[in-house]
């Protein structure tokens, strides 16, 4: 129905999570209509960061450089690392300004059926630097479903393996929250993760 182009940019926009065939086709006509300059700057963008940011040589979040600013930073505590699943998972955890150790990002999470294992998610770079000794707690933040649960379970084994303290994420009724709004798992899962006060 579209020109080759049109459809081809629509295609090339549905990569984004979340952009269906309508939404690609609004955000192309809107591109083509009304923002043909903020097109190509977006295409430069993307380009420039596609050739030039890669994985940090320490936590394996997204930098330009060898090794990201948080990585770099002799104020942080290397000793404390925090597991999380994506890069977007360290910005919430620094804007909260409650954490001042270091990371590691497995970008994913463990999932035998889609065949993500271990070596996908840079777990062996992880387990290396446990090796070492110089790790001495690992906070594991990955996502409550069923294969972020597995992922934590398998790091957790690992951290004991070689003498790590293992903490999780506390999880279950969130501050502000009403009782009578939670699902059951949530509370069941909140019940069972409670703490002596």
């Amino acid at each position: 129905m579209f020109s080759p182009l049109i459809d081809e940019l629509m295609q090339a926009l549905r990569v984004l999570p979340g952009v269906g065939p309508k939404s690609a086709q609004r955000m192309a006509f809107h591109l083509l209509e009304q923002e043909r300059q903020g097109a190509l700057q977006l295409a430069r963008s993307l380009e420039k960061a596609i050739d030039g940011v890669s994985y940090c040589n320490g936590c394996r979040t997204f930098t330009e450089e060898s090794f990201c600013g948080i990585c770099r930073n002799v104020k942080r505590d290397g000793r404390t690392v925090c597991v999380v699943e994506s890069p977007a998972d360290i910005l919430a955890f620094e804007q909260s300004g409650s954490y001042s150790g270091h990371y590691f990002v497995l970008h994913g999470h463990l999932s035998p059926i889609d065949g993500i294992g271990p070596e996908d998610l840079g777990i062996d770079i992880l387990e290396s630097r446990l090796a070492q000794g110089e790790i001495q707690e690992l906070i594991l933040a990955t996502g409550s479903t069923v294969e972020g649960e597995a992922t934590a379970h398998y790091i957790a084994e690992l951290g004991r393996r070689n003498e790590v303290t293992v903490s999780r994420l506390a999880q279950g009724v969130p501050l502000g929250g009403e009782l009578e709004y939670l699902d059951g798992g949530t509370l069941a899962h909140a019940l069972n993760s409670r703490r002596v006060i």
